[in-house]
């Protein structure tokens, strides 16, 4: 049976107290910590850079998954890579070659993940599969918290879930986009192995010396 992470998007928490949340979320039961960065250029938002891995860093143990949102990507690599980031996921649209932008992360020690946006097809990773750590399926357009997930988007991690178990490959595939404890079981079913939930854990209007985001966490991963 498959290990499920849950990773928590700090896109949807509390930014006045960004590091008090996420120690909160990690003593709730977090495997991971979701930072999206995003640069108004490839998604319309601008949230934030290199400085704000670097800072939560030392707040925490868990792997730091940065997912991102810029574009040209490969003049970013460096910074989160040195600024701690645990997972770099950077999509095939934001530079010219994306098989040498993987080995530039991997060149870091980092893990080097791909995100697929609902209308990227799958064949776009399909030759480069060996050089990538983890799959983010976007289960909503990029750049906003709180969308509706898109149903079709499971079928494209049935697919790649076949790929993978079919090739024997260590590749982890990540959904991100509308996961609650209803959808969250359909993502596991097809073959999700990391859940990135933003509202449905900060949402909860919970303060990190409260339950809340232990409840919330809990509440997706009794769905697993």
């Amino acid at each position: 049976m498959r290990q499920i992470h849950i990773a928590p998007s700090i896109l949807a928490a509390d930014w006045c107290r960004l590091g008090d949340e996420v120690q909160a979320i990690e003593k709730a039961g977090a495997d991971w910590i979701h930072v999206d960065v995003m640069d108004g250029h490839f998604v319309p938002p601008i949230t934030v850079g290199a400085q704000a891995v670097q800072a939560l860093r030392p707040l925490t143990t868990l792997p730091l998954d940065v997912h991102l949102m810029v574009m040209p990507v490969d003049a970013h690599i460096d910074a989160f890579a040195k600024a701690g980031a645990s997972i770099l996921t950077v999509h095939p649209e934001a530079g010219p070659h994306l098989h040498r932008t993987l080995q530039t992360i991997r060149s870091f020690g980092v893990k080097a993940g791909v995100a697929l946006n609902p209308a990227t097809p799958l064949e776009a990773i399909l030759s480069i599969l060996p050089s990538i750590d983890l799959v983010l399926i976007m289960s909503v357009n990029p750049g906003y918290g709180g969308q509706a997930f898109i149903p079709y988007t499971l079928e494209k991690v049935r697919r790649l879930r076949h790929l993978i178990d079919e090739r024997n490959l260590p590749i982890l595939i990540e959904i991100d986009g509308g996961i609650t404890p209803e959808t969250a079981p359909l993502a596991i079913d097809a073959g999700v192995d990391v859940l990135v939930s933003g509202t449905a854990v900060f949402g909860t209007q919970g303060s990190p010396s409260s339950h809340a985001y232990a409840s919330a966490i809990a509440g997706l991963r009794d769905k697993t």
